[in-house]
């Protein structure tokens, strides 16, 4: 029967600090781990095998996180060995090692997380495996800021709802809204559950007290006459800001197609005088009448030396993701600007054309159903939470009237 001990070897040099390690026995032999922690002579209980912690010390913080990370540690080690139990093999102190390192590696949150990504792109699934990039460099953030050990990793069973419900508020601290948490919050739990489903770990319901939901958005939609004055500005002087107008203007007459769509669109894609293309959220596939606004546009600029069809990508064999990146946040910049020009007390991006083509169409009595297929939306309800606030007006509205009934 294999045994797991616990034990502390104080450092030959004085007044440095010793070190805990642990002690693997099986079949009469003996292996050694070295963990991470080191501490004195008096902060180590020889009676229990364990850190002494006492809570007068200013080191209290620190010594209780070793005692729960040995916790910790003892139980992966009993499981592997409950598992090699379970084969009916018979199995050696390496074999029990060797599993160990096998579990500590796969199983830890950076190298978890990395190998998702890596099967994510793979798949040609790159925006979200930008988001669980995103997500991932965030969490580590947190993790290397705090934590009592300054590492910027964990292992996935000790994510704990303490864990999540610190990570949240350090989130709540840097400024961050309610949804761009809860952004983050679901990244992280879809690969908990993944680690879950796999049997790799204990389900211990990190995620029951953190906000993983989506709020209401503040309006981001344009009125028609914003629209209108936007794309009647003298823009000649500023090419520039001539150039984000147009991109908006084009996402807005292409029934709100999201700026990913636009840059990605071939020229293969245009035929007797349709556009049909995949939306990369999605995969569904969306047909759009070319009309001659969108053509008056496209002939301002010059042939497109590449493949793609509208003037965002232009340079044949580029990476045209990064080239993607940055002409979006060019755009959205010089739309801020745009912005301001045309009197709107709201933040102007390209995101904005698609609300701003939902809102029109609904104040237009376009049905629900119309709006939700034309946006290329999975379903109706993603299409009410884009319209959601955008209905505050005409609430407004109908209330005045109900007051004037009285």
């Amino acid at each position: 029967m294999a045994s797991i001990k616990v034990k502390f070897r104080a450092s030959t040099v004085a007044n440095r600090p010793g070190s805990i390690y642990f002690q693997i026995s099986h079949g009469r032999k003996f292996r050694q781990i070295t963990s991470r922690f080191r501490i004195s002579q008096n902060e180590w209980d020889e009676s229990q095998s364990m850190v002494a912690v006492d809570y007068n010390s200013d080191r209290v913080h620190f010594l209780k996180a070793v005692h729960d990370s040995i916790i910790k540690e003892i139980d992966r080690f009993n499981t592997i060995v409950r598992k090699l139990d379970s084969t009916m093999l018979s199995y050696s102190v390496d074999d029990i090692l060797n599993e160990y390192n096998r579990y500590v590696h796969e199983y830890s949150f950076c190298n978890y997380i990395d190998n998702i990504i890596s099967t994510l792109k793979k798949n040609g699934r790159i925006r979200t495996a930008e988001t669980y990039r995103t997500t991932s460099n965030s969490f580590r953030r947190f993790l290397s800021l705090n934590n009592v050990f300054n590492e910027h990793d964990i292992m996935l069973d000790a994510i704990t709802g303490e864990v999540i419900e610190d990570y949240e508020a350090w989130l709540h601290n840097c400024g961050l809204i309610p949804n761009t948490i809860s952004f983050y919050t679901r990244i992280l739990r879809a690969v908990y559950n993944r680690a879950v489903e796999c049997g790799a770990i204990e389900n211990l319901h990190p995620f029951k007290h953190v906000y993983t939901g989506i709020d209401k958005t503040v309006k981001r939609a344009i009125s028609l006459s914003s629209v209108r004055k936007l794309r009647g500005l003298d823009l000649c002087s500023s090419p520039a800001l001539d150039y984000a107008r147009d991109m908006f203007m084009l996402s807005f007459y292409l029934r709100g197609m999201s700026f990913i769509d636009m840059s990605f669109l071939r020229k293969t894609d245009l035929n007797n005088g349709y556009i049909t293309y995949r939306r990369r959220k999605t995969g569904q596939q969306l047909i759009v009448k070319w009309t001659r606004e969108m053509q008056l546009i496209l002939d301002k600029y010059p042939v497109n030396r590449s493949e793609y069809l509208l003037p965002i990508i232009t340079t044949p064999y580029c990476n045209a993701r990064s080239v993607y990146r940055n002409r979006a946040y060019n755009i959205n910049h010089n739309l801020k600007k745009l912005a301001t020009m045309i009197g709107l007390t709201i933040p102007l991006t390209l995101y904005v054309a698609r609300h701003s083509w939902a809102s029109a169409a609904k104040v237009k009595g376009v049905p629900l159903s119309v709006i939700s297929e034309a946006m290329g939306h999975d379903s109706e309800t993603t299409t009410q939470i884009y319209l959601a606030s955008l209905d505050s007006s005409v609430v407004d509205r109908a209330n005045q009237l109900i007051l004037q009934s009285l």
